[in-house]
């Protein structure tokens, strides 16, 4: 038996899964498929380790995840970029995927990063409708805007691609409607979080597929995963503007365009919009602080399950 602070790093390609161990640096090999996934796994309920690191790659470590959370072992798919700035930090700037195993390894080990919950099936499965959509408005966008420069004898095929998409996305939005009113759970959910004024259908079913943390974090928390938390920029006697970044750019998104609805719909947020701007507030500054104050309103209707109520918000602000 292996001792329990041994951390596990695992590299996740198409076809294979690169392992390596720290201490001791052991690495081996199997492939990324049912029959390598159960070795990995049989192999590290022996070991126990403290944490198993794995970056996300795009869905290619989904089944390995759900057989090591299955197992109760302890999975946390961590941002790439995390990784990628520990690793020139530490000198390391050779790539391969077996020193990338080694890489996520020593991170685990120096920063031990909490475990975060991977989404079930069914919020993936929304998550790729919702993906989808998006798809279809960056090609509507894009065709649309060839159009206006567009000869003559192409226009015709794009109004006609124009067309077609927007009937994609409108079948798309009834799937995703299906969907959400398919389960009591999201039912009620995607009800609570339309309550706010402001907050619409493609909104509430991006943050229930993109953001299954709603409601189970603390305001400080649920801001900066969504990335609309101040940063300190502060050096000596430097004082450098707050500035929001990183975070879920999706779910930004999403957020962005429901408060901006909000700041003409909503009273309350309306009103808290209004208050910033006559403070001196440049807009801009104003209204990312309107989408954090919305984030939180969410939160807490999402983790009380209660209804919006504007008094509750404006004694908050």
């Amino acid at each position: 038996m292996i001792s329990a602070d041994v951390h596990v790093g695992i590299d996740v390609a198409k076809d294979r899964l690169d392992a390596a161990l720290e201490p001791g640096g052991e690495a081996w090999q199997v492939t990324n498929h049912e029959a390598g996934i159960a070795a990995l796994v049989e192999r590290l309920q022996e070991l126990e380790p403290a944490t198993v690191i794995l970056e996300a790659t795009g869905g290619y470590e989904l089944p390995l995840v759900g057989a090591l959370l299955g197992a109760r072992l302890p999975a946390t798919v961590v941002n790439p970029r995390q990784v990628r700035d520990f690793a020139r930090a530490t000198g390391q700037l050779a790539k391969t995927d077996a020193i990338d195993a080694r890489v996520l390894a020593r991170f685990g080990a120096a920063v031990r990063p909490e475990p975060r919950e991977v989404p079930d099936e069914a919020t993936r499965e929304l998550a790729a409708l919702v993906g989808r959509r998006r798809q279809l408005i960056e090609m509507l966008i894009a065709e649309k805007n060839r159009l206006r420069l567009a000869a003559r004898p192409v226009r015709r095929d794009i109004q006609q691609h124009i067309r077609w998409l927007e009937r994609r996305l409108s079948d798309l939005d009834g799937d995703l409607s299906r969907q959400v009113r398919s389960s009591p759970q999201w039912r009620e959910q995607d009800d609570l979080l339309q309550s706010v004024p402001g907050v619409g259908p493609i909104s509430s079913v991006t943050l229930l597929a993109q953001l299954p943390e709603l409601g189970r974090l603390n305001r400080k928390e649920i801001a900066a995963l969504v990335g609309v938390a101040p940063l300190n920029r502060d050096s000596g006697t430097l004082r450098g503007r707050r500035r929001v970044w990183g975070g879920r750019a999706h779910v930004r998104a999403a957020l962005y365009m429901a408060t901006l609805t909000a700041t003409r719909c909503n009273p309350a947020i309306r009103a808290f919009y209004e208050r910033l701007v006559a403070a001196g507030k440049p807009k801009k500054v104003a209204l990312v602080a309107c989408m954090r104050r919305l984030l939180t309103a969410l939160n807490a209707i999402s983790r009380d399950r209660a209804t919006w109520e504007p008094l509750a918000f404006q004694d908050s602000c």
